[in-house]
């Protein structure tokens, strides 16, 4: 870990914390993209890069999502509802998620990171023409919902908020309270997440040192050291800009993420 490599993941964390606070997610979809990059100059094996990063985003995001959560509490940028029967499922989810993520080649995983991006930014450019929501499920089946984007954001390495804002925004949540509440549940598939990679990294051959499991210490510091500063920024953004706005924002941010795993 370089002086110049470690800036670089400060600014990444900067940059995350914004992002966090305006859309909703703990910036995993940032997070896994740039330490795939960027983990391979710390001396770290590309067999094990993209297991690292995706367990590394997962920490970031217990701390991103968690500052994000508490700016919308203070903002009334929650519904409880939805955290309260989103949140077994979301546990659930992400530990099966990085069970799975350990049994699939990791040779395959970007390109399934790049696929499931995709997929939620055109959900997402769906959502912007939709005028008519449906109610929200019931409640065990919105504990249903939860395990699935629990599942998934596991093996994306991500908060599950490009997942859980376009599905609370179809059934009724306002944009705003969908960002807040996503938060919330965030933070949580994040702990789940991050319990399970380090329990499977511990069985790994070959991890750098400063590592607990998969989870690469000295980018998760640098990335949560700036990431805390800035999430209340974009909070505050949030709760400013139009619904419209927000969804095309998401909407783009999405493909240029997609486009770069999979190209």
């Amino acid at each position: 870990m370089t002086v110049s490599l470690f800036l670089l993941l400060l600014v990444l964390g900067a940059f995350v914390g914004v992002m966090a606070g305006l859309l909703g997610i703990g910036g995993g979809l940032i997070v896994v993209p740039a330490l795939l990059y960027l983990l391979p100059y710390a001396g770290i094996s590309p067999e094990l890069s993209m297991h690292i990063a995706l367990a590394t985003s997962l920490a970031s995001i217990i701390i991103t999502s968690g500052s994000s959560a508490m700016h919308h509490l203070k903002l009334g940028n929650v519904d409880m509802f939805v955290v309260k029967w989103l949140m077994p499922g979301v546990v659930i989810g992400g530990f099966v998620g990085a069970s799975l993520a350990e049994l699939i080649p990791s040779h395959y995983l970007p390109k399934l990171f790049g696929v499931i991006v995709l997929l939620l930014a055109v959900q997402m450019f769906r959502s912007i023409k939709v005028l008519k929501s449906k109610p929200m499920p019931s409640s065990p089946v919105t504990v249903m919902y939860g395990a699935g984007i629990g599942v998934v954001s596991s093996l994306a390495g991500i908060g599950g908020g490009s997942l859980s804002v376009p599905f609370l925004n179809k059934h009724g949540i306002e944009m705003r309270k969908a960002v807040g509440s996503s938060s919330v549940c965030g933070c949580v598939i994040a702990i789940s997440g991050m319990i399970g990679f380090i329990l499977h990294g511990y069985k790994a051959d070959n991890l750098p040192a400063y590592s607990v499991g998969y989870v690469y210490l000295p980018a998760l510091l640098a990335i949560a050291m700036t990431s805390m500063l800035t999430t209340k920024v974009g909070a505050k953004l949030a709760t400013s800009l139009p619904t419209a706005v927000l969804k095309k924002v998401f909407a783009v941010f999405l493909i240029v993420i997609a486009a770069t795993m999979l190209l």
